[in-house]
């Protein structure tokens, strides 16, 4: 992919060097990374099924002026511990391990886009009191999260893959699922922060370079997303991409799911990865949201049909 001279807004936010730490959750090491003046109120970026910590690290610098920001590394990705078994509670352990630990407010906000959108949820719907607020991004509750999907018919993270090559490793570099269109130096960034150093193990496979996630994070069962929407107490919106997976039909019945109370803000021409094709909208749109819920009450919930 071809990059031309960086966006102003893509190199201050990559010229913002984030702190890095570390805090255990349920026996294992969580890395994740921090900006902004400590005690401010704060926001917790929860990425993707095979993604980490830098899916927001080119970006989300640029609300910690008046925010305490982390982006974590959930369990079997990125830098952080892997583990024997991976569930839902245990990522929404994580979550809340790093609001605590990252020197922010009291109830946070959290961010979670796709898989971890789902585990946004399920923290809202365990620990909602705990929480000022959750924003989804463009996590589709009435079907798989297409990470899980791709992964349970065998078409992609069953098997480690090694390259003995880094640069040709970042040009394999592709997203679950693709889109038409990716901002050319965020796609670079992330691609260049996935890969890890392979060493050799006792079968003569030779050193190189992998992806950061445990090929087995998508083999336990989850519990279903559409029965925590009924027990999220908290502020909650939804964002989602036009060209994404969650369509107008699914975001209607996640309003209704979620007692009517949830905007829900469509982010035009974005791909379900709307950090990597829409940032400054999707930036646009946390900033308003965030506004608008420091001056505003919220909303109780409504009745929930069942259905």
């Amino acid at each position: 992919m071809t990059i031309e001279t960086p966006h102003r807004w893509f190199e201050r936010a990559t010229s913002m060097p984030p702190t890095e730490h570390i805090v255990g959750s349920g026996g294992a090491d969580i890395h994740y990374l921090a900006w902004g003046p400590e005690g401010a109120p704060g926001l917790v970026f929860v990425h993707g099924g095979a993604a980490h910590a830098h899916w927001w690290s080119f970006l989300v610098p640029l609300l910690a002026d008046d925010h305490r920001v982390a982006a974590l590394d959930l369990s079997g990705h990125g830098d952080s511990g892997r583990r024997d078994e991976y569930t839902l509670d245990a990522w929404c352990d994580e979550v809340l391990a790093v609001a605590n630990d990252a020197a922010m407010a009291p109830n946070p906000v959290i961010i979670g886009h796709s898989m971890g959108g789902f585990v946004s949820i399920a923290t809202a719907a365990r620990h909602g009191g705990r929480l000022t607020g959750i924003v989804i991004l463009d996590s589709p509750v009435s079907k798989p999260d297409p990470e899980v999907e791709a992964s349970r018919v065998g078409k992609l993270f069953a098997n480690r893959k090694v390259y003995s090559d880094f640069e040709d490793a970042v040009s394999r570099f592709r997203t679950v699922p693709e889109q038409s269109s990716y901002v050319p130096e965020v796609f670079d960034w992330v691609a260049r922060h996935s890969l890890t150093p392979y060493q050799p193990d006792d079968h003569g496979s030779e050193p190189g370079w992998t992806w950061k996630f445990d090929p087995e994070i998508f083999v336990p069962p989850r519990s279903a997303p559409r029965d925590l929407l009924d027990q999220v107490t908290c502020r909650v919106a939804l964002f989602r991409a036009e060209d994404g997976l969650v369509t107008p039909d699914i975001g209607a019945y996640m309003y209704e799911r979620l007692g009517r109370r949830a905007p829900v803000v469509e982010i035009p021409e974005a791909g379900h990865h709307m950090m990597l094709d829409q940032p400054l909208s999707l930036l646009t749109a946390l900033r308003t949201l965030l506004a608008d819920w420091d001056h505003s009450r919220p909303a109780g919930p409504s009745p929930v049909t069942a259905g």
